[in-house]
């Protein structure tokens, strides 16, 4: 008998036509694991461990000292939007001791959503940096985390952010919200590919 859980999570459609491979980027602890887990049709994969001593002093849990554990290599879920496209996501790990698997995650990816934290906005300015050395499209979600308040125009003038890259606020905790996102980033791939084709000569 099927469980309620594999009944929540419909299977992949055989209309399916159109793969795309997405990345979600940011700082340690800013909700990547939370949203691949809310928005996936899949039950996630994900490589999370329990934080140990070892990472004291390397680390930094400021404004995340409750975090308990850590992504040690990446997450990944699957999200069909509509009958013919899916998305393929691979959540990417926060800590700077595991930056090198970055430019492998970012192989073949179309796009990315860079997750941020309004209260330590820092800790995504290495993403953003990374995606743009690598020419990989991306838009810019605003986690909610219940903290200090900061306007768009503010978020988007604190990590220097072209006019050209969307900014959206989300909750990673909510299927809908992340679900929003990641529409958010197929729209933006779409004009960005309009774009080039109308200046083709």
């Amino acid at each position: 008998m099927a469980t309620a859980d594999a009944q929540e999570r419909p299977p992949l459609l055989s209309t399916a036509a159109q793969g795309l491979k997405i990345v979600i980027v940011g700082g340690f602890g800013v909700g990547k694991t939370t949203m691949v887990r809310a928005v996936s049709d899949i039950r996630p994969l994900n490589t999370e461990e329990t934080m140990t001593r070892a990472g004291e002093g390397v680390d930094d849990l400021s404004g995340v000292q409750d975090k308990t554990t850590t992504t040690i290599a990446f997450d990944f879920g699957r999200i069909s939007l509509d009958d013919e496209t899916v998305l393929y996501l691979f959540g990417a790990p926060g800590q700077e001791r595991f930056w090198f698997l970055w430019d492998r995650l970012f192989s073949g990816t179309l796009g990315a959503v860079v997750l941020v934290d309004t209260r330590r906005l820092e800790e995504s300015w290495y993403a953003i940096d990374r995606l743009e050395a690598h020419g990989t499209p991306f838009i810019v979600a605003s986690n909610d985390f219940g903290g200090p308040r900061h306007t768009p125009d503010q978020v988007r003038e604190a990590l220097d952010l072209p006019d050209d890259v969307p900014l959206v606020e989300c909750d990673a905790r909510s299927r809908t919200s992340s679900k929003d996102v990641l529409l958010a980033l197929v729209h933006h791939l779409y004009a960005l590919s309009t774009a080039r084709r109308e200046n083709t000569p």
